[in-house]
């Protein structure tokens, strides 16, 4: 006996979702950018993966299961990039901090010498 359930031949058929590679990407993102903050790279494939699958998702093209899975993983992928856009912002603003104060100590070193 057959217990496969009926299946309708003229329903369109739908890609498969890819939530959990989006939430897996979005949370790798996260974890590697407390590392060594290149994590933002890829937040960012899976902010992108995530919108044009959320999309597919609205056009019933792809499978609509995974959307909690797909928001998710978009969530983390902002998350991610945020913070590597911080971290760069934090790393200028350390160097042009270091330069100044690095100027301003030369500078008063020399003064201080005089002739």
């Amino acid at each position: 006996m057959d217990t496969a359930p009926p299946t309708n031949p003229t329903a369109p058929v739908m890609r498969p979702h890819r939530g959990s590679t989006v939430l897996t990407l979005g949370i790798l993102g996260l974890v590697i950018n407390l590392g060594c903050g290149l994590g933002w790279i890829l937040g960012l494939i899976a902010w992108t993966m995530a919108n044009g699958d959320l999309k597919s998702m609205d056009r019933h093209e792809m499978d609509p299961t995974g959307r909690g899975l797909t928001q998710g993983g978009k969530v983390c992928g902002i998350i991610s990039v945020v913070m590597g856009a911080l971290g760069i912002l934090a790393t200028i603003a350390y160097v042009v901090i270091v330069v100044i104060f690095g100027i301003a100590i030369l500078g008063g070193a020399a003064g201080a010498a005089g002739p």
